[in-house]
């Protein structure tokens, strides 16, 4: 894309207000601050003060925060002061770098964490890295941690990623959906149980409820002579884990499937000692979690085929692949 900027060029004997601005080179740490009145002029200092060969002209203009192409005066001038471009030569194209600070209007030190008060901070950068991995990773996170990077700054989670604002702000818009469906998938299950609880008070599964409890009590005195003590320090299920288990309406929903994994595994007479819970109930509660574990693995094969195909899937020759443009008002 050809850049020009006749319009913004001064008239004789018009006063233009300077306007300060940083300069860098592609894939280059070091600054050069400037002024310009207009996007001619600022380019012609760019060339200048970032010795870019003639022959490698017209350059373009970008943001250096997300790359946007900046090719209109009027856009120009409603930059703030002090914001940051990369000049760009005939040759090359925008790339996001972790030394990009993006524009002046953002200040760092509003993103300034102190991580050294609790592991959060290290945390949050460990998930961060298992997701730059493999993307469909995202399956497999639990709650806490799909929350962790939502609540995560975006120029933060940027850097660790080494993509644009933009770009992780789909992610965290993606993330925070995945949220919306567990959540979604935990009410629904919640109505279902209020509408089983409704027709036991029928009377309809009353009386199978009690031959339940009357058949448990006689297993209990059972484990009460020995097994008890045996399967409770059996079962090696983190705290979190049967935390959860107790407390969560439908708690598959919120374990990772490593934790999913391991509470298929447990032997059910230990775990429903470990929890106080009947035999039915446990066993109940695994099968749902053996079903979401084997929901989300499908999920993750079904992403590695289609990755797998969009990898074979040759590109089209020539097909253009320019970085964003800012949208020019019309007016």
């Amino acid at each position: 894309m050809e850049v020009t900027g006749e319009a913004g060029a001064p008239e004789p004997g018009e006063i233009r207000i300077l306007k300060p601005c940083l300069l860098r080179r592609n894939y280059s740490r070091e600054q050069h601050g400037v002024a310009a009145s207009c996007l001619e002029d600022l380019r012609s200092k760019a060339c200048d003060i970032l010795a870019i060969d003639k022959s490698l002209t017209p350059i373009t203009l970008v943001l250096a925060e997300d790359g946007t192409i900046v090719d209109d005066d009027d856009y120009f001038l409603c930059l703030p002061s002090n914001t940051k471009f990369v000049a760009l030569a005939s040759n090359e194209k925008w790339a996001y770098s972790n030394s990009d600070g993006g524009t002046a209007w953002i200040s760092q030190e509003s993103f300034d964490v102190d991580e050294t008060d609790s592991g959060a901070g290290a945390k949050w950068k460990n998930v961060a890295r298992q997701l730059k991995e493999d993307l469909s990773s995202i399956i497999l996170l639990s709650e806490e941690d799909l929350q962790m990077l939502v609540d995560v700054p975006c120029s933060d989670l940027a850097q660790e990623l080494r993509q644009s604002c933009a770009t992780v702000q789909g992610l965290q818009h993606t993330l925070q959906q995945v949220l919306d469906q567990r959540e979604e998938a935990r009410r629904s299950k919640q109505l279902l149980q209020l509408y089983l609880q409704a027709l036991e008070k029928e009377g309809s599964l009353l009386s199978k409820q009690e031959e339940s409890k009357v058949a448990f009590g006689e297993e209990a005195d059972a484990v009460d002579t020995g097994i008890s003590g045996e399967a409770s320090s059996d079962v090696a299920l983190a705290s979190h884990i049967l935390t959860a288990l107790r407390e969560k309406p439908a708690p598959e929903l919120s374990l990772s499937s490593q934790d999913l994994e391991l509470v298929t595994k447990e032997d059910p007479r230990a775990l429903a000692v470990a929890l106080n819970w009947d035999i039915e109930k446990t066993e109940t509660v695994q099968e749902a979690c053996d079903r979401e574990l084997a929901l989300r693995l499908q999920q993750m094969q079904s992403l590695h085929s289609l990755r797998s195909i969009s990898a074979r899937k040759p590109s089209l020759p020539g097909e253009p692949q320019n970085p964003k443009r800012a949208r020019q008002d019309p007016t």
